[in-house]
């Protein structure tokens, strides 16, 4: 689930309208985060947006495969990263509609 540098970059600018996009390296691939949520996971040069309604609506012929063995079916962005006023609408439906994330536990001294 290797994504190159780039491929990252390209995908954080394209949804920057989104809101706060940012992108963390985690096992091989890359998070993407919007407005603190986690809303895509990126490799192999393909972006797999989390599951909504919303992104279901705006994707509706999007294939759905999991970013790595084991993991939950995504919606699979590729060529449509270039169209960068839709990538963004989609990052930003796809974080409207995911939970917040749970808040972290203090660590005991």
């Amino acid at each position: 689930m290797t994504a190159t540098r780039s491929f990252v970059e390209q995908v954080c600018h394209q949804a920057a309208e989104a809101g706060a996009v940012t992108a963390r390296a985690m096992f091989g691939g890359h998070s993407l985060y919007c407005d603190g949520k986690l809303v895509a996971l990126i490799g192999d040069s393909e972006l797999f947006v989390k599951p909504t309604p919303g992104g279901r609506a705006l994707a509706p012929d999007a294939p759905e495969a999991p970013p790595y063995p084991g993991a939950k079916p995504c919606l699979v962005v590729t060529a449509q990263i270039e169209d960068a006023s839709w990538l963004a609408k989609l990052i930003a439906t796809t974080a409207r509609e995911v939970p917040d994330p749970k808040p972290k536990r203090p660590r005991i001294k």
